[in-house]
């Protein structure tokens, strides 16, 4: 049997909600999507806010922000977490070196995988990221967590499939642009699923369910549920 492809709202349903709110998780779920995709960052008090960029404008970079200091609108992921009951989290870690307050040590790994075992969510939730340290790092900390490599959008992600599989991840997460009928037979031939971001036109949505990739990251949650709703009944 075909296994369908899940719809994750991309920083929750973002189509009248702010994005990375704790009003956009519900209101992606009341939409019907399978999952939803949030951010997080480590605050200078050791919290995990979560919100995309590294500042917040006005009052600047979240890793200098304490918790009392942020906006109402920025939670923090237990919080995003209970608000996303009933789906499943892609929790993305952000912490690149280009950032303001990069921390090598990644402590936010750490937290955030402790953060995940507290909410009792560990097999409800994958934890993605663009730095294969952070992934590595989460993977000390708590080895049951499900690992996506983020894979960027100018990047082949062909190469990158040995080394996911190779390192224990469960999934890799191309750019859409990158996806191709041979990267996803590739992929599910080395037990990783493929989990696509952000997939927002109908022509790509359609395209990435026939592919038959395991999830589609998107804006337009609508679109995509009636995308997989088609290819289910066709």
């Amino acid at each position: 049997m075909t296994t369908l492809t899940s719809v994750f709202a991309h920083r929750g349903c973002t189509e009248g909600c702010t994005e990375n709110t704790l009003d956009a998780f519900a209101e992606a779920r009341r939409r019907g999507a399978d999952g939803v995709e949030l951010d997080v960052r480590l605050t200078a008090d050791g919290a995990l806010a979560v919100h995309h960029d590294a500042e917040i404008p006005g009052l600047g970079p979240i890793a200098a922000l304490g918790v009392a200091e942020l906006p109402a609108h920025v939670p923090l992921l237990a919080d995003a977490l209970t608000a996303s009951e009933g789906m499943v989290v892609n929790v993305e870690i952000k912490n690149a070196p280009q950032d303001p307050g990069w921390d090598a040590s990644e402590a936010v790994a750490a937290l955030t995988a402790a953060a995940i075992d507290e909410a009792g969510w560990t097999d409800r939730v994958i934890v993605s990221s663009f730095q294969p340290t952070t992934l590595r790092a989460v993977q000390v900390a708590d080895g049951r967590l499900a690992l996506g490599a983020l894979l960027g959008w100018a990047t082949d992600p062909a190469p990158a499939l040995a080394d996911a599989a190779e390192a224990g991840f469960r999934a890799v997460h191309p750019f859409v642009t990158t996806v191709t009928a041979d990267l996803v037979e590739q992929a599910h031939a080395a037990g990783l699923a493929v989990n696509v971001w952000t997939v927002n036109s109908p022509d790509d949505l359609g395209a990435m369910v026939a592919l038959g990739v395991d999830a589609v990251i998107t804006d337009r949650i609508g679109d995509a549920v009636a995308a997989v709703r088609r290819t289910s009944t066709g």
